[in-house]
């Protein structure tokens, strides 16, 4: 057995093993996965707007007018009137002077950071922020500090002891697998008192949190004082791309430094021209983020009552925490034989014994939707052994909706007994 299968094999041993699943059509609330109609849970696409008629129209006009591909890095000859223009309307949309366009998230993270942060400096990052964030301070030549989860104290320990070499604080607004709110105010205090920067991942909170959308950042009235805010293209506007909003001084800079951007070619003409559709749909209908906001709170409420422990929130993240890789996949699997499709999430992209299915609500849901699948969830569970604490074992009520069966989860310990008598070693593991 050589390296490469030994590795596989191992994976697929502590229930790690990862494929990808096939989805076929546009993306929506209900999408066709692997041949099988199912209620998507677990999208990024918050708001519907991937697959909106305006949206798609945009992409289309664009690459008939400006072609598929801008040709070059920005800095040579690929910088085109349409990313200026949506540069020119993300800042205005965010509050800020000025605005860089990225190819993605993951470029956006990596090249910020380690250009803010020098040899010498420290980074101060929370234990949970987004692998981009984490691989960024790993590229950066600082040392980095990882203080603990949403840990005020502790980030102020750690900026204590860095005796004046701090440079950057980064964390996630809204973050991804938990669904929780930095404590922005009390960050933002702590980078005054210590003169270092703060910057914001804005992935999951644009088009969601605070006024109009502008995100958490804008939701605790900092605009003009946090430093650095990221965000992506490819959650709530739908398509796929990312973008820094800064001052003009540091956007300056990191044209010249960043080294993700200055070697990366441009965004694609009709991913930026969707981004400005998506961008204008959000502003002219906030009814969009109402409904989202009104949708997270009957998944959760639906969830609750029937039995599962969901942590105290009110973001469109709602996690439902197994702990063992093994029991998440069957889970996972056993809902998607329900026709819930919520992929199991599962280290290294949540810590050791933080395997959960990771539920998104969407806009475009409808709550008959939502209640359904939180039934569907807690029937899951039961066969899988994993019993939601007090939830209710009476017959299950049909959906009457056009779906069909496929799912992916994970689901939370705190909530749940797990039944040693209803599912065995060799069943988890043929599930995984």
């Amino acid at each position: 057995m050589n390296d490469v299968q030994q590795h596989l094999e191992e994976l697929r041993d502590r229930g790690l093993y990862r494929r990808m699943r096939l989805v076929s059509g546009p993306q929506g609330p209900r999408v066709l996965l692997d041949g099988k109609r199912v209620l998507l849970l677990c999208s990024n696409n918050y708001l519907g707007l991937a697959d909106h008629p305006r949206v798609r129209e945009a992409a289309a006009y664009a690459a008939m007018r400006y072609g598929v591909g801008a040709g070059a890095s920005r800095l040579i000859s690929g910088n085109m009137t349409l990313h200026q223009r949506l540069e020119t309307n993300l800042a205005e949309f965010k509050g800020t002077e000025s605005c860089l366009l990225f190819g993605s998230g993951y470029l956006a993270n990596t090249g910020v950071i380690s250009a803010l942060a020098r040899e010498g400096d420290v980074v101060f990052s929370d234990e949970l922020n987004h692998a981009s964030i984490v691989d960024g301070c790993r590229l950066a030549r600082a040392e980095t500090f990882v203080y603990d989860h949403l840990d005020v104290e502790h980030l102020e320990h750690g900026l204590a002891e860095a005796g004046g070499r701090g440079s950057l604080i980064v964390t996630d607004g809204v973050f991804s697998m938990d669904g929780d709110i930095a404590p922005l105010e009390q960050i933002v205090e702590l980078a005054h008192r210590y003169d270092v920067r703060v910057m914001v991942d804005e992935a999951h909170a644009t088009g969601v949190l605070g006024p109009g959308g502008r995100g958490s950042v804008a939701a605790a009235g900092l605009t003009d004082v946090v430093d650095v805010i990221v965000g992506t293209l490819g959650k709530a506007l739908g398509g796929y791309g990312a973008y820094v909003c800064s001052s003009e001084e540091i956007a300056r800079y990191l044209t010249n430094s960043a080294r993700t951007l200055i070697f990366s070619t441009g965004p694609a003409p009709p991913s930026v021209a969707a981004a400005l559709a998506a961008l204008d749909l959000l502003q002219r209908e906030p009814r969009r983020i109402e409904r989202l906001s009104d949708n997270a709170r009957t998944l959760r409420i639906a969830l609750l009552e029937q039995g599962f422990h969901i942590d105290d929130g009110d973001t469109h993240i709602v996690p439902l925490v197994v702990g063992d890789p093994h029991l998440t996949m069957d889970f996972c699997e056993r809902a998607l034989n329900r026709g819930l499709f919520a992929q199991a999430i599962r280290p290294p992209t949540v810590p050791a014994g933080g395997s959960r299915l990771r539920l998104a609500a969407m806009a475009t849901h409808r709550p008959t939707e939502l209640r359904w699948a939180a039934r569907e969830l807690a029937a899951a569970a039961r066969e899988a052994g994993l019993v939601p604490a007090g939830a209710a074992h009476e017959d299950e009520h049909a959906y009457e909706g056009d779906l069909s069966l496929d799912v992916d989860v994970a689901v939370a310990a705190r909530g749940f007994v797990y039944d040693h008598e209803s599912v065995d070693d060799s069943q988890v593991r043929q599930a995984a």
